[in-house]
C-alpha cells in the first residue's frame, strides 16, 4: 500500500507505533511518578553543587584537583540512576522472589566489614575499601533488605487472602531476621545506621497491621536496649563524646562540641539568601569538618541561605508526600510495606541529617539523602527510588 507523495506506510508506521507506546496512558514513563523522580534529580543536582564548594578548595582531600569530588559525586548520582532503572525494569514483584538471595548476600557483606577487609573511617569500622579510591558501606544496602524481607514475610499469607493481618509468629520471624544484620552492624559499631534500621522496621510494624502489642514492644526494647548498651559499654569513646556534646553543647567547644558548633555558625550567617555560592566564609575557611558528607546541609544554610536550605526541605518533603500516596494507593500488602519502610527511612535519616547540624539531634554520620557525597548512599536511595517508582507502575490502571 502507497500512501499520498509515494511515502510507503509500512516504512513510518512502526515509528508512530514506538511514539504511541511511550506516550500511551499505560506506558512506563506515563506511570512513573514525575514529582519524585525532579525531586530526587534537583537534590541530587544541589547536593553535586554543594560537595563542589565544600571540597574545591580542600588540596589535601582532592588531589589537587578542585572537580574531583564534582566529577564522582556526579557519577555516583549516574550509577544510582542506572540502578533505579535497573530496579523499575526488574521490578518489586521480581525482587520479592531474590530476597532469600539478597539477604544472604547483605549478612556476607557486612560479616566481611569485621574481617580484615573492613576499614575504619571517621571513627567506624563499617567499610570496605574496594581500590581506586572507592570504598563499600554495606550497611547502606542492608536497610533495603530488611524492608524487603520484612515485606516479603509480613504480606505473604494477607497477598494470599489467607489473613487479614500478619499472626505474632510471622511477626517474629521478621524481627528475627531483621535483629541479624542490625546486630552485626551494631559490632561495627555504626549507632547511627543502626537508628536508621530501627526506625524502618517500626515504620514496617505499622504498615503492616500486626498487633499494637508488638509496636510498643518494640518501642520498649528499643529503650533498654539503648540503655544496656550504653551500661555495658559497648558505645566508642568518639560516640558517647557526641551524645554529650548534644547534652551540654557548652562542653569542650574546641573539642567534642566542635563539629555541632560551627554548623551552626555556618547556618547562622547565611541569612535569609546566603553569601553566595562559594563565597561562605565557614566553608572556603575550612572551619567545618566532614563538609561535603555529613554537613553538607551547612554549606546550604550559609550560602544559600533560609531560601536555598529551604528548597532542600521542600524537596525532600514533595518525596516523602508522593511516596505516602504511593503507600496509600497500592493495592498488595507488600508495596505498602516496602514504601513505608523508605518513607520511615528518608524521614528519620533527613531529620536526623539536618537535626544535628542545628544542634537539635545528636551527632550520628549520616548522610543527608541525595545531597551528601558518598557512593554507597547515593546508590542505596536510588534504588529505593527504582522500588517505589516498580509499586507505582505496577499498580492496576484505574477506569
Amino acid at each position: 500500500m502507497t500512501a499520498p507523495h509515494g511515502f510507503s506506510v509500512s516504512r513510518y508506521a512502526p515509528e508512530r507505533g514506538t511514539l504511541a507506546k511511550l506516550t500511551a496512558r499505560d506506558s512506563v514513563l506515563r506511570r512513573l511518578d514525575w514529582p519524585i523522580l525532579l525531586s530526587a534529580l534537583a537534590l541530587s543536582g544541589i547536593g553535586s553543587l554543594l560537595v563542589w564548594s565544600a571540597t574545591r578548595g580542600r588540596t589535601e582531600l582532592n588531589q589537587g584537583d578542585p572537580y574531583y569530588f564534582l566529577f564522582r559525586h556526579l557519577l555516583n548520582t549516574g550509577i544510582g540512576l542506572a540502578l533505579m532503572i535497573g530496579t523499575i525494569w526488574l521490578g518489586h514483584r521480581t525482587l520479592r522472589g531474590a530476597v532469600p538471595i539478597l539477604y544472604g548476600l547483605s549478612i556476607v557483606l557486612i560479616l566481611a566489614v569485621l574481617t580484615p577487609l573492613g576499614a575504619t573511617i571517621n571513627g567506624a569500622h563499617a567499610w570496605i575499601v574496594v581500590g581506586g579510591g572507592f570504598s563499600l558501606q554495606p550497611s547502606e544496602f542492608v536497610k533495603i533488605t530488611i524492608i524487603l524481607v520484612m515485606a516479603m514475610l509480613l504480606a505473604a499469607k494477607v497477598d494470599a487472602g489467607d489473613q487479614l493481618h500478619p499472626d505474632h509468629r510471622t511477626v517474629a520471624k521478621a524481627l528475627g531476621l531483621a535483629a541479624l544484620p542490625m546486630g552485626i552492624v551494631m559490632l561495627m559499631p555504626d549507632l547511627g545506621s543502626v537508628m536508621v534500621m530501627a526506625v524502618i522496621v517500626l515504620g514496617v510494624l505499622l504498615a503492616s497491621g500486626a498487633s499494637n502489642r508488638w509496636v510498643l514492644g518494640l518501642i520498649g526494647a528499643g529503650v533498654l536496649g539503648a540503655v544496656l548498651v550504653t551500661a555495658l559499654g559497648m558505645l566508642d569513646e568518639y560516640q558517647i563524646n557526641r551524645f554529650a556534646a548534644f547534652a551540654n553543647p557548652d562542653l569542650d567547644p574546641a573539642g567534642v562540641g566542635y563539629n555541632t558548633n560551627q554548623a551552626r555558625i555556618a547556618i547562622g550567617s547565611g541569612g535569609l539568601l546566603g553569601a553566595g555560592l562559594f563565597k561562605g566564609s565557614q566553608t572556603t575557611g575550612q572551619f567545618v569538618p566532614e563538609q561535603q558528607t555529613d554537613f553538607v546541609f551547612t554549606v546550604a544554610g550559609e550560602e544559600l541561605g533560609f531560601v536555598g536550605a529551604g528548597l532542600i526541605l521542600v524537596l525532600l518533603g514533595v518525596i516523602l508526600w508522593r511516596s505516602c500516596r504511593i503507600a496509600r494507593e497500592t493495592t498488595e500488602l507488600y508495596g505498602t510495606i516496602v514504601a513505608a519502610g523508605i518513607i520511615a527511612w528518608f524521614a528519620f535519616q533527613s531529620f536526623e541529617n539536618i537535626g544535628m547540624t542545628l544542634g537539635i539531634m545528636p551527632v550520628a554520620g549520616l548522610p543527608l539523602p541525595f545531597v551528601s557525597y558518598g557512593g554507597s548512599s547515593m546508590f542505596a536511595v536510588w534504588v529505593a527510588i527504582g522500588l517505589l517508582q516498580s509499586i507505582r507502575v505496577q499498580r492496576p490502571m484505574t477506569a
